[in-house]
Order: C-alpha cells, then sequence, then structure tokens
C-alpha cells in the first residue's frame, strides 16, 4: 500500500509538470494493486483554498465545501469514490446536502472520475446528469467545454430548457462546447484540449479503478496484451 502511494504521488508531481514521464511511472504502478487512497486532498501545488482558508494535503472535503485554486496552483483530491484535478484559477463546489451528489463547476477547469450512482454538475450554461463516467470541464461565464470522457451524461443547456442531449462515449468521442450567448449555436463540437489519458489513469487509481478503455487492469495499454495507446 505504502509503495503504491509513493508511485501514486510520482504520477501526480509528473502531471503538475506535464504529460512527459507519467507512462512509465503508470506502468511500474500495475504491479502495485489498486487499493485506494485515502480520502481528502491528496496532492496541492500552488494556491488552494477551501472554503476560503489556505489547504493542507490530508484535509478531509465535504459536503458543502469550495476548493478554489490560484494562478500556477493545482489540487488533486478524492471525495468517496469520485477524484478530481482542479486546474490554476478555478473554483468547485460540492453540495450542501451530500446525498445529493451535486458538483458545481463556478469557473476554471476541473477533470473528474466518478463511481457508480448518478450525480449532477451544474456549470454556468448548463446541467448534467452524470452516471459513472469521467469528464473534463472548462468553465466561464458565457461557455462551457465538457468532454465526457467516457460514460453516459444527459446535458441541459441553461440557453435552451426544454431541449435535453444525451451523450455516450467510450473514449473522447464528443467533446462539445455549450454557449449562452443567443448569437451563438448553443451546441456544438469542439476538439479535445486540455486532459490526456495519463491524468485519468491517475484519477481512476486513486480510487482504485482503471479508466474502461484500458480494460480492468491496464494491461492492454500499456504494452502487456494486444490493445493500442491512444
Amino acid at each position: 500500500m505504502a509503495d503504491r502511494r509513493a508511485l501514486l504521488r510520482a504520477l501526480a508531481a509528473a502531471g503538475v509538470l506535464g504529460p512527459a514521464g507519467i507512462s512509465g511511472l503508470i506502468r511500474e504502478a500495475l504491479a502495485a494493486g489498486l487499493d485506494p487512497v485515502a480520502p481528502g486532498l491528496y496532492r496541492i501545488r500552488g494556491t488552494v483554498t477551501v472554503n476560503g482558508q489556505p489547504a493542507r494535503e490530508g484535509q478531509l472535503l465535504r459536503a458543502g465545501d469550495t476548493i478554489a485554486t490560484g494562478p500556477k496552483s493545482e489540487a488533486i483530491y478524492v471525495i468517496g469514490q469520485d477524484a478530481f484535478m482542479q486546474r490554476e484559477k478555478s473554483a468547485v463546489s460540492f453540495a450542501g446536502d451530500a446525498a445529493a451528489n451535486v458538483m458545481r463547476v463556478i469557473t476554471g477547469g476541473i477533470l473528474s472520475v466518478f463511481g457508480k450512482g448518478e450525480k449532477k454538475l451544474i456549470v454556468p450554461t448548463a446541467t448534467i446528469g452524470i452516471r459513472g463516467t469521467g469528464c473534463y470541464i472548462e468553465a466561464n461565464e458565457k461557455s462551457v467545454y465538457f468532454c465526457l470522457c467516457y460514460g453516459l451524461a444527459e446535458v441541459v443547456p441553461t440557453a435552451e430548457p426544454g431541449r435535453l442531449e444525451r451523450v455516450e462515449t467510450e473514449h473522447h468521442d464528443r467533446p462539445m462546447l455549450i454557449n449562452n450567448d443567443p448569437g451563438m449555436p448553443t451546441m456544438w463540437s469542439a476538439p479535445v484540449i486540455n486532459h490526456n489519458d495519463d491524468e485519468l489513469v491517475l484519477l481512476e487509481n486513486l480510487v482504485g479503478r482503471w479508466p474502461p478503455f484500458y480494460g480492468k487492469t491496464g494491461l492492454d495499454y500499456y504494452g502487456y496484451g494486444k490493445g493500442q495507446r491512444y
């Protein structure tokens, strides 16, 4: 368990510096098992606050908390069966009622992986219902980038509240922009930006899983089986 935690910390450190080197570290982690790490703030870089107060590694996060990051800052944390990599200059809050399973992305970017069960994501331009997914969000007041990396989502754009867009993907199949500007299309296709598969592996490993497109162990993806790397 201690060896695996050390490997995951090394992965997190490599992730902060960019994708280079992450794959080799993950390959080492394959033999270390998939025991979930303890919940809470797993890694902090730069300025990170919880409810306006300086955060610390190992700090537990509770329903009702708001996590914010400053410039050139990042936070990786675990809440229950879910894990998150929050980018710089972002703010994310979680529902005051734990049973509600609501995450609000106020501004900025966050990569998330979720365990089983229904959850609601609230962003400035939409409400998104999800179930056992991985997704990346970049949000500002007028436009939100949403990539459902895998899983199922139902998107209701704020600009068209009667519209429900059902999205199901296996591997970054349908990234989109969701817009509040009445002079622009409400939803349209976008490329994959600012997140990668190695980061998803890191987050899923923190909660004892592999992304579904790697199989149950990740062996295929990392060259020990028949699969090919994305």
